[in-house]
């Protein structure tokens, strides 16, 4: 059982020492030949000639990405290399164009629930200026709670805000 656990142990540090070895990078160098290294490419390899890079996991262990995803997920396109990567230019204005879209229709939501409630408000204040006007007993509630009927000063009042309800809601 001892030899066991020890043999388990020794694989399982063997395997965590040899993931980091594993890691590698993959460039095409000036001639077209294709190079492997645990080390990146010298400067002068433009980033389009970079096939695979290491990169380093969750838990600190290396894992090898491809070159292109890591390139886009890394570093934005420089200004000047626009046109450089025609399928990741389509994606972007792709993006770009759902973006605009999806703002537009909620722009298009927001003014149709504004005009819902623009002809709501409008609805409750053509009723609320007819029974002002009709004459009705109207009475409220005041900030202590207590109930008081509106007197002549307060009906003119009233009216006069529905008056603004009215003329801003109902065009």
């Amino acid at each position: 059982m001892r030899q066991f656990t020890l043999l388990t142990l020794a694989f399982l540090i063997g395997a965590s020492l040899a993931a980091p070895a594993s890691a590698q990078w993959k460039w095409r160098d000036k001639t077209g030949v294709v190079q492997y290294s645990d080390l990146p490419p010298p400067p002068g390899i433009p980033a389009n000639d970079v096939l695979q890079r290491a990169t380093t996991g969750r838990q600190g262990v290396a894992v090898v990405a491809p070159a292109a995803t890591a390139a886009s997920a890394a570093t934005p396109a420089a200004p000047g290399a626009k046109g450089a990567d025609p399928e990741l230019e389509a994606r972007r204005s792709k993006a770009e164009q759902e973006k605009a879209a999806k703002a537009k229709a909620e722009e298009i939501a927001q003014g149709e629930k504004l005009a819902l409630a623009k002809a709501d408000n409008c609805s409750r204040a053509r009723g609320h200026m007819k029974s002002l006007d009709d004459g009705m007993r109207m009475s409220r509630t005041n900030a202590s709670g207590e109930r008081e009927v509106l007197d002549d000063k307060a009906r003119a009042e009233e009216k006069a805000r529905t008056r603004e309800i009215i003329a801003s809601d109902c065009k």
